[in-house]
């Protein structure tokens, strides 16, 4: 552990970290040189109880209260220096032990920077409470903070998580490359077998892991040799691995892996780790890098981002990850039909569907078992079981629940029956609400004083009042009570005629001063005062309280100033009232998360579905917006490009073998190649695509190549990268695969290109896949190909004005222009250098090609019968029902009856105007008026996307809103981002045109208040222009 350390301390930079680091010695784990002064590891001392805790957790960073302060010393100080921007304690001087710290208020701040850097923290707090002078405190390690886990000590702070940091083993074995990832917080590991290289290495890129471990088992390539280098197999991996700390292990790569994380984090050897690990069997591979950054599945700069156009841009967090995670690792045929008949459901929801609350699985795990959950966290608790319950009671909802268990089994490794999932969200929910005090509860209010400041009760109740129920906890609430009006006679009796004696005392500037001050940073009520002691006593009003007065002392027993005075009545008072309830509150709290624990799979479970959830919703509502389709590829659309607002060039694709394409610069090859791939990739992970109707077969793999850069850093030319990356999808493609590969071969000579080109070709056709290779090399159709699937195919142009200009439609045939000079000069390459390239262009091509002319030839051919069909690999995917179960009757709350009186009178008001429009239109079927109501945390479905809607919004104070949109999700959003108001109802009813919305808008702003009701937007019933819509 020592050396450990000692080769992060060599990686230090700074020049204060450098000359601290000179002053330790490598004998001990905190690195103190006795023989300096405060390095003393005598028994007893503070060092030596340091020492204990960190022999425990030796590759930790210590952090041990002291006081105000979080201290470290020896190593841990220099590693403070370095990665918090810390200063030593004492300056440089050198005959010092390092020692740096932080004020306690900067402690986050502090983990943050060093999990930044990747180091875990050990914090070590003191026992808070009186202690006797000369004696030393108690402490104890009161938690961690590893990279992706922060600390979570105390449960007054609503700490934000973010996601868990895996520990990642990588390994060899006859089936491939194998990578292991094993989640401390979860307790959780899952090995992946048979990955090939690009696989490992996007793993790698796309994954955010706390600590790296290569087997040693890569050492050994399939020629049997020792030798892990650059060429050939494994040096992607070499390459990637090489630029990042890592450590070897040996063994079984799974158990000695489980070990090293054991060993790191300091758990028993008897902590067990759960096996998430979803089978790989039927199941698409994963994406190679290439193909992920080029479809923009991984941000890539100048690569349009898929995600984004895959979700609304108020989708963020743990949904955009559980896409951008399917999307890099699409799910077996049975998980994506399950998603896609889910997400059709979605679709054509008419109901208002919850908020889902998205709470990160790690979060409640490290929480529940370090029994630190908050009120705040309970009530996200009872919020996600009840929208599991919210989609179970509801018949609309109900089939969507169910779809949903698979992908959720695939996503937590958990496989949860329904029945068990229902029956124990709704004891969790009983469970909490039994306990917790839940929004507008309002039992336990704040005592007062009129002596005492009021950000004093304040301050000191607001931690645990308002959160467990008053029943759990009256004799504490009673005892909180009698402590505070004990306080409060205290200061009365012993401060006040001390205060009024002085106000009684008519003086010019310079006479006695005194009143009675909250002292916040002692949590402490006291009289602050100076010349206010009589010259001569004389027993006159509050010389006697004067007496009693002795000097303010802090936790340390050191004096808080001059002019801050107690009395030994009152400190009684006030310990009494510190001690009084808020221990009982906290253990009830604890002792709720430890119920809770057993529960833990469930909460995982449910938390993971509700994620899922919101990301499909989401995914539907853009789609719809969007208009795309669920899943040959029809209108195929560019993914990045709106078809909602015209900005499209369209194409239909019917591939049933392998296409050579070509086309001009600029001819839309690369958009055609980015496009097939994305829509497969979204089709075969069950989400809907960007084409007017899709047939597409569920692929075993999809693999995208476009043109490579060259890597100086494993010295490696473009050409190399190209043949590496072809390398790895001929090894991995089958008949069922997709292959997309564009202008292949563009890195190298051209003669020897084209027959290597060539070359690929045939073996591509051999296999039987499908997909596109797209090339410049026009030689390759002179090559004596041996091919039988192959067809050629080319990108459009037309002539406009005399002008060759691409339509970026796909046709058949060969289109050997490149209309390479009229894209330079377009980008704007110098006129002279355009003419002496044509004219050099004609020296060597003859005089009967005019390159001037902007003339592109394409190509007609026929093809034989001998394309194999490969209809039968097209795997469509079911349609699930909606079930018509009924729903629980429930006794309604006063929102819920004014909302059933809104709606009554919605209708009847708005049915005989609308059967009125209909006829004026001669429009056929008169639409009837359908109210659908949106309660608190919830939203509006799917279905309301690009519809008019008019909708009243039903405030706090019982006064109504109305109003019409085309953005029903948005107004909602809007409304509901106001202060106060988070909570809104509203009710809604879709109508066919804005026209019709802003007239039924007037109606009702108009007819409502005779029915009784209160409106805000009166006003707005003056409005009489509404188009023609």
């Amino acid at each position: 552990h020592i050396m450990w350390w000692k080769e992060r301390l060599q990686m230090c930079r700074k020049p204060s970290t450098i000359q601290l680091v000179t002053r330790l010695t490598y004998t001990n784990l905190l690195g103190l040189d006795v023989s300096l002064r405060n390095g003393s590891l005598k028994e007893g001392a503070l060092n030596w109880e340091i020492l204990q805790f960190k022999s425990r957790f030796p590759r930790e960073v210590l952090l041990c209260r002291v006081g105000d302060f979080y201290e470290a010393i020896g190593i841990d100080a220099c590693i403070l220096v370095e990665h918090a921007g810390l200063n030593p304690f004492g300056g440089l001087r050198s005959d010092s032990v390092p020692r740096a710290g932080c004020p306690v208020m900067n402690l986050r701040q502090t983990l943050d920077d060093l999990t930044r850097s990747g180091y875990s923290v050990c914090i070590v707090e003191e026992v808070q409470g009186p202690t006797q002078a000369r004696s030393r405190k108690g402490r104890f390690i009161s938690g961690h903070a590893h990279p992706g886990s922060p600390y979570v000590f105390g449960l007054d702070l609503d700490v934000d998580f973010p996601e868990p940091m895996p520990i990642v083993g990588v390994s060899r074995s006859a089936k491939g490359y194998c990578i292991t990832l094993v989640l401390e917080t979860m307790k959780t590991y899952s090995a992946e077998d048979g990955l090939t290289e690009e696989a490992i290495v996007t793993k790698l890129r796309t994954c955010r892991y706390h600590h790296l471990f290569l087997h040693t088992s890569l050492r050994h390539n399939s020629s049997g040799t020792s030798r892990w280098g650059e060429y050939g197999e494994g040096g992607l991996v070499w390459g990637e691995c090489t630029v990042r700390h890592f450590e070897w292990f040996d063994g079984n790569p799974i158990t000695e892996l489980l070990l090293k994380v054991k060993e790191l984090y300091g758990l028993d050897h008897d902590v067990t780790f759960r096996n998430v690990t979803v089978s790989s069997e039927k199941r698409p591979r994963p994406l190679h890098l290439g193909t992920a950054t080029q479809i923009g599945a991984i941000p890539t700069e100048g690569i349009p981002c898929l995600l984004k156009m895959l979700l609304p841009s108020n989708c963020i967090g743990l949904p955009v990850l559980y896409i951008r995670d399917l999307l890099l690792n699409p799910p077996a045929y049975v998980i994506a039909s399950a998603i896609q008949a889910t997400c059709r459901l979605m679709s054509n929801v008419t109901c208002s569907i919850p908020e889902f609350t998205c709470v990160s699985a790690a979060k409640l795990v490290k929480l529940l078992e370090s029994r630190e959950a908050n009120h705040i966290e309970f009530c996200r608790i009872k919020n996600v079981v009840d929208e599991i319950l919210q989609l179970y009671r509801n018949p609309e909802l109900y089939d969507i629940l169910q779809l949903l268990l698979d992908p959720t089994w695939m996503s937590t490794g958990l496989k949860i029956e329904f029945e068990t999932l229902v029956n124990e969200c709704e004891w969790i929910s009983y469970r909490i609400g039994e306990m917790i005090s839940l929004d507008g509860e309002n039992d336990q209010k704040i005592n007062s004083s009129s002596i005492i400041p009021s950000d004093f009760f304040e301050d000191m109740e607001s931690s645990w009042k308002g959160r467990v129920k008053r029943i759990h906890a009256e004799e504490a609430f009673t005892e909180v009570e009698r402590a505070a009006d004990a306080f409060s006679t205290a200061v009365t009796e012993d401060f006040l005629p001390i205060v009024s004696r002085i106000k009684a005392t008519m003086a010019p500037l310079g006479g006695p001063k005194g009143e009675i001050l909250y002292a916040r940073e002692h949590e402490a009520v006291w009289f602050k005062g100076k010349r206010f002691a009589p010259a001569a006593w004389a027993g006159t009003p509050g010389e006697e309280q004067i007496k009693q007065l002795r000097p303010a002392t802090d936790s340390k027993g050191r004096k808080v100033g001059e002019e801050w005075f107690t009395t030994k009545k009152v400190e009684d008072a006030l310990i009494r009232y510190h001690e009084a309830a808020k221990t009982r509150v906290l253990e009830l709290l604890r002792g709720l998360s430890a119920e809770l624990q057993s529960k833990i799979n469930i909460l995982v479970f449910a938390s993971m579905l509700l994620i899922i959830a919101k990301a499909l919703f989401a995914h539907v509502s853009e789609g719809r917006r969007r208009k795309w389709v669920f899943p040959s590829l029809v209108e195929l659309s560019p993914y990045w490009l709106d078809v909602a607002q015209g900005s499209a060039i369209l194409n239909t694709i019917e591939m049933q073998s392998l296409f050579l394409l070509t086309g001009p610069n600029g001819g839309g090859k690369s958009s055609l190649l980015r496009s097939i791939c994305a829509a497969a990739l979204l089709g075969i992970c069950g989400l809907m695509v960007p084409a007017e109707s899709a047939l597409i077969p569920h692929f075993d793999s999809i693999m995208l190549h476009m043109k490579s850069y060259d890597s100086p850093a494993d010295g490696k030319s473009s050409f190399q990268i190209e043949m590496s990356e072809i390398r790895s999808i001929i090894a991995g493609a089958t008949s069922r695969s997709l292959v997309l590969v564009d202008e292949i071969c563009r890195g190298t000579e051209t003669a020897k290109g084209t027959c290597i080109a060539g070359s690929i070709v045939e073996t591509l056709d051999d296999i039987g896949c499908l997909g596109i290779v797209s090339t410049h090399l026009h030689g390759i159709f002179d090559l004596p190909l041996s091919t039988k699937n192959t067809v050629y195919k080319a990108m459009g142009t037309e002539n406009v004005d005399g002008h060759t200009k691409p339509t970026w439609k796909l046709i058949d045939g060969i289109c050997r222009e490149s209309l390479a000079f009229q894209t330079a000069q377009k980008e704007g390459i110098p006129e002279t250098i355009i003419q002496r390239a044509e004219e050099l262009y004609l020296a060597v091509n003859g005089k009967d090609v005019c390159p001037g002319k902007n003339y592109v030839k394409v190509e007609q051919l026929s093809y034989g019968s001998d394309v194999n069909n490969s209809d039968e690999s097209c795997n469509q995917l079911s349609r699930i029902g909606i079930r018509t179960d009924h729903c629980r009757e429930k006794i309604l709350n006063p929102v819920e009856i004014l909302m059933k009186k809104v709606a009554s009178a919605i209708t009847v008001i708005c049915q005989k105007n609308l059967t009125e429009l209909y006829k004026q239109r001669n429009l056929s079927e008169v639409a009837d008026i359908t109210c659908v109501a949106i309660a608190a945390r919830e939203q509006p479905p799917p279905s309301t996307i690009g519809a008019s809607s008019v909708y009243v919004m039903l405030r706090p104070d019982k006064k109504l809103y109305v109003g019409q949109t085309d953005d029903l999700e948005g107004r909602v959003r809007a409304h509901r981002s106001m202060e106060g108001i988070q909570n809104l109802s509203f009710l809604y009813f879709i109508v066919p045109g804005k026209s019709i919305a802003s007239q039924l808008e007037t109606l009702l702003i108009n007819q409502l208040p005779h029915q009784g009701f209160r409106l805000t937007n009166v006003a707005d019933g003056k409005h009489r222009n509404f188009g023609t819509a």
